[in-house]
């Protein structure tokens, strides 16, 4: 009896200590989500809070003949499709580097991982300034000059203007998988690598052999959450292009804050992210279903 009455009484303060956490999942995640939905079907101007007309799958059947929403696909996809690889093989060799106990490796890792902590915001400013068509303002073109080459536009140009947002995104980013591989390498036993040896096994064997195989949950971790993260660009396009030039860095989330904040059309940006979540979602699944991520 006094058995079964710890037990209530320990299923009762649990169910305490978790309230104010399903609370807020549900006034922040669950709630916002469902009436994304609701509004997916209206016809809602968010100067017109007042006048709410549903409008059934207009907003779908509209969202599918836009142009501009299709180029804003192109431009998710090929970021996720670049900077994931990059950002995974960047983060890999930064561990690799760091991985060992010399005195002063410390320096390195906290130097690798501290623009992870910076500000987005941050990051972005700086980087366009970096990234300044002048050579005159801009660090990277006066650094073409001088070795004598052509100054390029970086920002200014739609062939490069995407790309030059992975590389600065796969920079700041790389410190936080860094930190996820580094802890997989420390999971690796040294017997691992004194068995390798022992077989005549190189440092490029031991890496292929050993290294990747002690890694490979890891990996598909860090590429699946890489994934979903890439899939959510709007800050660096936001402060850096305003999803210039040409619309060659409009994505899907900047796509749905120009919809809802700029053009005052809710409704239609609701509709927007409707479809945004089913494209992560099944992208994700894809993912898990294929790699088999744990």
């Amino acid at each position: 009896m006094q058995k079964t009455v710890n037990k209530a009484s320990e299923r009762k303060a649990a169910y305490i200590f978790i309230l104010p956490a399903v609370v807020l999942l549900a006034a922040f995640l669950i709630y916002p989500s469902l009436q994304t939905v609701r509004y997916a079907f209206t016809d809602y101007n968010i100067m017109r809070p007042d006048r709410i007309v549903f409008c059934g799958f207009n907003n779908f059947a509209e969202l599918f003949r836009d142009k501009d929403f299709w180029i804003a696909v192109k431009n998710t996809l090929y970021f996720t499709i670049l900077v994931v690889p990059f950002q995974t093989v960047l983060a890999l060799a930064l561990a690799l580097l760091i991985s060992s106990r010399r005195r002063g490796v410390s320096i390195f890792r906290a130097a690798y991982f501290s623009p992870q902590v910076t500000s987005m915001v941050v990051v972005a400013i700086l980087w366009t300034v970096m990234y300044n068509s002048s050579p005159d303002s801009g660090l990277l073109n006066a650094l073409l000059v001088n070795l004598g080459l052509e100054p390029c536009g970086f920002l200014n140009d739609p062939k490069t203007a995407m790309n030059s947002i992975i590389f600065m995104s796969a920079w700041q980013g790389a410190g936080y998988q860094m930190m996820i591989f580094l802890a997989g390498l420390q999971g690796i036993s040294a017997e691992q690598y004194e068995a390798a040896s022992i077989d005549g096994a190189g440092k490029i064997a031991s890496f292929f052999y050993v290294t990747l195989p002690g890694l490979k949950n890891v990996i598909q971790y860090v590429v699946m959450i890489t994934v979903i993260q890439a899939m959510k660009l709007f800050t660096q396009p936001y402060v850096m292009t305003k999803g210039g030039p040409q619309n060659s860095t409009r994505t899907l989330v900047y796509y749905i804050y120009e919809q809802g904040f700029q053009k005052r059309n809710f409704g239609y940006a609701c509709a927007v992210a409707a479809v945004f979540f089913v494209i992560v979602i099944s992208l994700s699944l894809g993912m898990k279903k294929i790699i088999k991520a744990e």
